[in-house]
C-alpha cells in the first residue's frame, strides 16, 4: 500500500500510534518569528510548544519559520507541502521508535522570494519572540577577540544598504524590524538565541547590536535599552535526516514526510527568565525557567561539546564512522569520562540540582546509543566555531590552575590530525569547517616540518601556541598520532595519567 503524504488534511488518517496535533491548528496565531528551521529547532523548541500547544495553551504562541540562505529553499518547498507538519521520531535504545505529529509551526517564509513579508510577520504586534538557531558561525563573532567580524560580504552588503532595503542576512532582518518597530511605536520584541553557544544571549545581544552601530548609533542604544536577549542552555542529539529514516517511517507507519526529524528520547531547555511581551508558559512541559542560565550551559558545552569532539575526531582516525561505535569501545569511552572527571568537571561552577556523576555517566549512556547512528563527521564539522567555544577554555583554566591539559591537548591535536584530510587507513576524510577548510587543511599538513603550524591560528586558539606546557603535550600527541595511531596513543595516555 503506497504511503499518505503528511498534509493536514490527511491528519484525521493517522495510524493508531502516532499522535498528532489535538487542537486546532486553524486557531493558533504567530507569536514567535524563527530564523534557522532545522532538524534540532524542530526536535527541541517546537516540539516543546507543540507540547503546551496539546495542553490547550499557548496557541497563540505558533511558529513562523524564516530561511535566509540557499540551502533553505528545500526546507520552503518541504514545508509548503506538507502544510508545515513533520513527524518526530525518538529513536530508543532498544531499537523501538516513538514517531509523532508536531503542529506548531503554521507558516513558513523564504525571505529571498519576499522580504517584505518577512518584516511585516516581524513587525506585526503579535509577534513577541524572535529566536534563532542559526549555529555558531551565524553570529559573526570573532572566535579570539570576541568582537563583531564583519568581513562576510552579505553581513557588508546590509550595513552599506540604504534604510528601508531588502536585508540579505537574519542580521539584516532583526535590526530592520525592530527599527520599524521602534519608528511606529510597536516596541520590541525578544531575541531568543536557542543554538549551543556559551552564553547564547549575551554573544547576539554583543553581535546584534555591534552590527546595529554600524548601520545607526541611535537604533542600537535603543536596541541595548530595550531589548532583551535570554540565555538559553539547549540540548537534545538530533543527527542530520538520512534517506533511511524516510523510508523506515514510510515502512512502519504509511506516512510519507519529506524531511522527518529523528532525535534521542533526551531533551533539556534551561532558560533564562528575561522577556520584553510575555512568553509561553515553558515551564509547564518541562523546560528549567532560571534567573542564572551559567551553571548549565557550562556544564553541557564543557562535558558533553567537548566530549563530542573528542570521540569525534580520535574515532575516526581509528576507523569508526558513527558516535555509538567509539562510545561502545572501552577504551574510548574511558578516555571521554577521564577527560570529564579530570579535565572538564574542576571548570565548572556548582549547578543547582544536577548531580554530575549521574550527568556524566548518562553522557556516555546517550553517546552509545545504537539507534541513533549520529555520523562523526556531523560531530567533527565546523570545528573551527566549537573547540574555540567548548575545549579552549577548558585548556586556560586549567594552565591558570595548574590543573590537567594532557587529555584536552590530545582532543585538540587529533583534530589537527583529522585535518590533514586522511584517517589512518589512507581513507579521505572531507573536512567542513565552513570559510576555514581550507586554512585548516593547509596548516595541519605543514606538519612535520612546521609541528605548531595548527596552533598559530590566534582567532581559533589565542595565546595557546606561546604556552610551553601546552604546546609540549600538544607535539608529543600529535607525533605519537602520526607514528602509532588513535589507538595506541590513547591507551598510552590511559596508561600514565590518574583516572
Amino acid at each position: 500500500m503506497a504511503a499518505t503524504t503528511l498534509t493536514a488534511a490527511t491528519l484525521a488518517d493517522l495510524p493508531a500510534g502516532v499522535p498528532g496535533p489535538t487542537y486546532d491548528r486553524s486557531a493558533v496565531s504567530v507569536g514567535i518569528v524563527h530564523f534557522g528551521v532545522g532538524g534540532f529547532h524542530r526536535a527541541h523548541q517546537a516540539m516543546y510548544l507543540d507540547e503546551l500547544m496539546q495542553q490547550g495553551k499557548a496557541l497563540d504562541w505558533g511558529i513562523c519559520g524564516v530561511g535566509v540562505l540557499e540551502a533553505d529553499k528545500r526546507m520552503a518547498e518541504v514545508t509548503e507541502a506538507q502544510d508545515d507538519l513533520y513527524t518526530l521520531v525518538l529513536k530508543h535504545a532498544d531499537g523501538r521508535r516513538e514517531p509523532r505529529i508536531i503542529g506548531s509551526i503554521v507558516d513558513y517564509l523564504y525571505a529571498p522570494d519576499d522580504p517584505e513579508a518577512v518584516l511585516e510577520r516581524m513587525t506585526d504586534p503579535a509577534t513577541r519572540i524572535v529566536s534563532l538557531t542559526v549555529t555558531e558561525g551565524g553570529y559573526h563573532k570573532n572566535a579570539s577577540t570576541g568582537e563583531f567580524d564583519d568581513r562576510d560580504p552579505a553581513i557588508q552588503a546590509d550595513i552599506a544598504a540604504a534604510e528601508g532595503a531588502a536585508p540579505q542576512t537574519t542580521f539584516g532582518y532583526i535590526v530592520e524590524a525592530l527599527r520599524r518597530r521602534r519608528d511606529d511605536g510597536t516596541g520590541p520584541f525578544t531575541v531568543m538565541s536557542c543554538d549551543n553557544i556559551q552564553g547564547n544571549g549575551h554573544v547576539a545581544h554583543a553581535m546584534i547590536t555591534a552590527y546595529a552601530r554600524r548601520r545607526d548609533p541611535e537604533l542600537a542604544d535603543w536596541i541595548e535599552a530595550q531589548v532583551p536577549f535570554p540565555n538559553s542552555m539547549v540540548d537534545r542529539i538530533t543527527p542530520r535526516t538520512t534517506d533511511e529514516d524516510r523510508e523506515e517511517l514510510s515502512a512502519s507507519t504509511g506516512i510519507a514526510d519529506a524531511w522527518p526529524v529523528v532525535c534521542e528520547p533526551f531533551t533539556q531547555w534551561v532558560l533564562e527568565d528575561k522577556f520584553v511581551a510575555g512568553r509561553p508558559a515553558f515551564e509547564d512541559v518541562g523546560v528549567q525557567v532560571v534567573n542564572d542560565v551559567e551553571p548549565y550551559e557550562l556544564m553541557k558545552l564543557r562535558l558533553l561539546n567537548a566530549s563530542h569532539q573528542a570521540i569525534a575526531y580520535l574515532g575516526y582516525l581509528a576507523g569508526y564512522r558513527y558516535a555509538h561505535e567509539v562510545a561502545g569501545d572501552t577504551l574510548f569511552a574511558g578516555f571521554t569520562r577521564a577527560y570529564m572527571d579530570r579535565e572538564g568537571t574542576p571548570t565548572l561552577q556548582p549547578v543547582p540540582g544536577v548531580d554530575l556523576d549521574d550527568y556524566k555517566a548518562t553522557l556516555i549512556e546517550r553517546f552509545a546509543n545504537p539507534e541513533i547512528r549520529d555520523t562523526l563527521a556531523r560531530l567533527a564539522a565546523e570545528s573551527s566555531d566549537r573547540i574555540p567555544t567548548w575545549l579552549v577554555p577548558v585548556i586556560r583554566i586549567n594552565l591558570e590552575n595548574g590543573g590537567e591539559i594532557e587529555r584536552s591537548a590530545l582532543v585538540v591535536a587529533s583534530w589537527a590530525r583529522y585535518a590533514e584530510g586522511a584517517d589512518e587507513q589512507g581513507e579521505p576524510i572531507e573536512v567542513v569547517d565552513t570559510g576555514r577548510a581550507e586554512d585548516r587543511i593547509a596548516a595541519a599538513r605543514r606538519y612535520p616540518d612546521e609541528p605548531l603550524a595548527f596552533l598559530a591560528d590566534r582567532d581559533l586558539f589565542g595565546d595557546l601556541i606561546d604556552d610551553e606546557r601546552f604546546t609540549t603535550a600538544y607535539r608529543a600527541h600529535l607525533d605519537a598520532l602520526h607514528t602509532r595511531g588513535s589507538r595506541a596513543t590513547v591507551t598510552d595516555v590511559e596508561a600514565r595519567l590518574p583516572r
